[in-house]
């Protein structure tokens, strides 16, 4: 959780970046989207270390409590989702891909709204589901539907899709294209692309199709300072 005292709020879907100063002047700046829903007092970034990543290890294994970070953002507002824009509200996740949806599933049991909302998460094992257990609480909510995939390994026990979110499983468990729903899907470009394909295959019109991919930033503009707060 971050302390930023300029914070004037954001939508839920929205991103920030952050960006790391070496001493020797040299710069590294990362997009993280926001885990924290719009009601939320701090805001939550999660991230995912990748062993050869240039801020990633930082923020996990060296940012302590009381450090300051550059920060810009809140950033984008095609990636979100308000009540006005109705639904049925489709979420596909690969990954960390999930984070925005947090954002968006807080906000949606926050404002009680009873728009109809499914997602659909894809992990490669039980373990590494982000949120478990507040997926499984925000899933119990009657206009909302959690569904995970495991595509690697599984419980013996495990009663939930075994295998990739692919064409035939969206066709299954996904709003049908015949609802109209909005469609939100994040997470690695060939997850992205592969169900976006799949969609529109299934007749999904691609004007209600938005996605968001993994990947890095340029250099931004002026940020206001942020510090990290508790875990």
């Amino acid at each position: 959780m971050l302390d930023v005292p300029t914070w004037e709020g954001h939508l839920a879907g929205q991103h920030v970046d952050v960006r790391l100063t070496a001493e020797d002047g040299y710069q590294a700046q990362r997009s993280y989207s926001i885990a924290s829903a719009p009601q939320d007092r701090s805001v939550t970034l999660t991230v995912d270390r990748l062993d050869d990543g240039e801020v990633s290890p930082y923020l996990v294994d060296v940012l302590q409590p009381g450090d300051a970070l550059e920060l810009r953002g809140p950033i984008g507002r095609y990636f979100v989702w308000e009540e006005s824009l109705g639904g049925p509200l489709a979420l596909i996740a690969g990954g960390s891909g999930v984070v925005p949806f947090r954002s968006m599933l807080r906000h949606h049991a926050a404002i009680g709204s009873a728009v109809p909302v499914r997602l659909l998460y894809s992990a490669r094992s039980l373990p590494e589901v982000i949120f478990h257990e507040e997926l499984v609480r925000l899933g119990a909510r009657e206009a909302v539907d959690v569904r995970v995939a495991l595509s690697r390994a599984w419980p013996d026990d495990w009663n939930g899709h075994r295998g990739r979110i692919d064409r035939e499983y969206l066709r299954e468990a996904a709003w049908p294209a015949s609802s109209g729903p909005l469609v939100y899907v994040c997470g690695p470009t060939s997850f992205v692309e592969a169900v976006a394909d799949a969609l529109i295959d299934l007749g999904h019109d691609t004007d209600r199709i938005r996605t968001e991919r993994f990947g890095a930033t340029g250099s931004g503009l002026p940020a206001p300072s942020a510090s990290q707060g508790g875990t």
